[in-house]
Parts: structure tokens; sequence; C-alpha cells
């Protein structure tokens, strides 16, 4: 996702509607925090930020996606991210003699339209283009959006409401979908790790450091370890407490085929490096990037980036085999972005010249190109896929 760097002093001004709402999160939060004896975990508060029930910011019906939301991400920017795509999912569908394509929060629908379109005239398109999408506002965004971009596919689509029963071949696609994992903070005291909490202060919702906790000593002890060095004093940062069960979860259902995760993030040597001393959480309100998750809760998006270590972690504890990893912008070179380019007519110049920012935009550095990374995750699938043959970076992990 893209958006503006701002302090959250030069925030925008949320409209009567909005926070109202936002008073309404808030006071379920209060209670929350009351009902679990004055202080919650950074990840509880997360969690209900982003998905309490008809309260939280994915599961509201504010405009999140796009020029009308809070941030844009690949699939807005071009359908070249999806046409690329669309290529490694070919060559896995072919493999597997043809499957289904599941997405994880499919966003405004445009990266199922831009996939199911190119797959059809690759000569793959999938039986089944399933998405597991949690929020009712974007369910009818995504069947507005494939409706006027895809109708022909449109009997293909399913959306569901938990993950399929095991037996799926095919692919598992998320991109952006890591991020939104809620996080745990911690910060390294004289005492030693200490998570970080919520509770409500005299002014509202407020930090503090929490008592000792074993889980939170364990997962900085394995990040040490790691790194072998110790963080320094003051050192805040995050970790998602549970990747494990999640993805776990989440590739249950794959009996054969690959999981393609595509998120902005670090390879762990990177993410806890020595000068990351404040962490990687952001939060994104109406194209602008800040780094206070207290404020107007449901109103805008809280991220972090992703350890990809720890993704490549518990693939390998879920039975999955680790088969590529590399920044976007290799990724897309190796699913034949400059040859979707070269298609492009340079006689019309208008057009060319958008698609070529458009590929600027996706692959350049301090833009998507190296923020962004790429992970292939396997399971009873022996091919070796395109996407990392421009490079291959799992020794990073």
């Amino acid at each position: 996702m893209t958006a503006m760097s701002v302090t959250p002093l030069s925030l925008p001004t949320p409209d009567p509607v909005a926070a109202a709402h936002s008073a309404r999160l808030l006071d379920h939060i209060r209670a929350d925090i009351v009902a679990h004896g004055g202080a919650i975990s950074f990840a509880r508060f997360m969690e209900l930020a982003l998905y309490a029930p008809g309260l939280g910011y994915y599961q509201a019906g504010a405009r999140k996606f796009g020029t009308e939301g809070d941030f844009v991400t690949a699939p807005e920017l071009s359908p070249l991210f999806g046409r690329c795509l669309a290529r490694q999912c070919r060559d896995i569908l072919d493999a597997l003699g043809g499957g289904t394509l599941l997405e994880l929060g499919a966003g405004t629908g445009v990266m199922a339209a831009d996939l199911l379109r190119e797959l059809q005239s690759l000569g793959v398109a999938p039986m089944c283009y399933a998405i597991l999408e949690l929020s009712g506002e974007l369910r009818q965004r995504q069947r507005q959006t494939l409706a006027e971009r895809v109708p022909e596919f449109l009997d293909r689509v399913v959306w569901l409401d938990r993950l399929p029963e095991p037996g799926l071949r095919g692919v598992i696609l998320g991109n952006e979908v890591l991020d939104a994992l809620p996080v745990e903070r911690f910060r390294i005291t004289p005492a030693g790790p200490r998570r970080l909490e919520v509770v409500w202060g005299e002014t509202g919702l407020a930090w503090r450091e929490g008592p000792d906790d074993p889980a939170v000593t364990a997962a900085v002890a394995r990040i040490e370890a790691d790194l072998a060095e110790s963080l320094p004093e003051g050192y805040t940062s995050e970790y998602v407490p549970h990747l494990d069960a999640w993805l776990q979860a989440v590739t249950e259902p794959l009996a054969a085929g690959a999981v393609l995760l595509i998120d902005y993030g670090y390879p762990r040597r990177a993410y806890y490096h020595p000068e990351r001393v404040t962490g990687t959480l952001l939060c994104h309100y109406r194209h602008r990037a800040h780094d206070d998750p207290l404020r107007w809760p449901s109103l805008q998006d809280i991220t972090a980036n992703v350890d990809f270590t720890a993704v490549a972690t518990a693939a390998l504890a879920a039975g999955l085999t680790v088969a590529g990893y590399s920044h976007q912008n290799h990724f897309l070179f190796g699913c034949g972005l400059m040859e979707l380019l070269a298609e492009a007519n340079p006689d019309d110049p208008v057009s060319y010249l958008e698609q070529v920012r458009q590929v600027k935009l996706l692959t350049l550095p301090g833009e998507m190109g190296d923020r962004f990374q790429a992970i292939a995750l396997t399971r009873a699938l022996d091919l070796p896929l395109r996407g990392f043959a421009f490079r291959d970076e799992r020794g990073r992990l």
C-alpha cells in the first residue's frame, strides 16, 4: 500500500458520522479493557480495532481502498500486477491438471478480475475462484467489480465465510494480508523484555509497560538467538504472536499446490536491525501514513511489516516447502512483466507512458519494488516457480 507520511497532528478531522462510529468502537474497547482488569495487549487492541464485528476497520462500511479510501495496493495501481500473478498461477494449475484459486481478502476485487481475464487469455481459467472475505461491504464491492469487468466468470466465483475443507488443489493467494495480522508490541527494559499494553488513561487510550510475561520473554529470546545478539535497551518492536497457528489454519486445506504471499517486510535480520529502534508499526488514514495506532480506532488501518523469516519458519512447521523468496520487482520480472510491457503499443504514447509509469511504481527501489517481498510455499508440487527464476533470495531468510 502507498501513502504519504505525516504526523498525527496534521491528519484531517473525521466527519461527524465517522467520529460517532469511532466513538462506538472506543466504548467497546474501553469495556474490554475494564473486563481484562484495566489493560489489554496491543494484539488484542489491534484485533478489536480492525475486526470487531460491525465496528472494526475491516468490518465496517467505510471505503478503504483506492483514491477515495486510505491507501492504494498494487492491483489498484496496475493490471500488470494481476497479469504477472496469472502467469505463475497458470504454471501451477497446468502442473496440477487444473484446480482452484483461493484469494484471502480480495479487497475491491480488482486483482481477481485481472487474474481471471488473463488466465482466460492463457487458456487455463480455473473452474472455481474462491474468495475468503469476512466484510460484507467488501464482498459487495468485489461482486460489483467482477460483474463489470469479467461477468462471464461470475458464476465461477464463490465467497467463503470460513476456510474450505482439506483437499484443495491449486493456489492460495494473499496480497497484503500478513501485514494486518495483530501484532504484540514489546520494549527492552533494564529488567528485560516487557509487553506494551493498552490502558484507559485520563485522556483516553494510552500505553503502558506490562509486567514480566513468559510468552514475550520467550519470543524475544528466539529473535535474539536468530540475530546472535541482544536487542539494546529501549528497543521497541513487534511480532505476530499467533503466526504459526494462522499459517497452519490457512494452509491446512491445501492438498497440492502453492501459497503465494506478497507484502511489505524484511527478513529477520533486517526487521530487527539496530537502527529500527521503534519497530515498523504504521497506520493509514486518507492516504496519509503515521505511527499513532490509538487514534480514531475503526477509521484507520493499522499494519506492521512482515518478518518473512518467521513466515518461512511457520511454513516449515506446517509441513510446507519454502519454494521461493524475493523482492516484488524480481518476482514480477520473473513472471514476465517486461514482456507484458513490450506488448504495449508505443504508437499510443498516452497509454504506453501510463504503463511505463505503472511498471516504475511496481518495481523501482523506494516505491513498491524493494519494500514488498514475495514468498512461495508449496505442498506436493515439484515445479520450479517462474516468479523466482530472475532471482531467488531464500538465503536471506
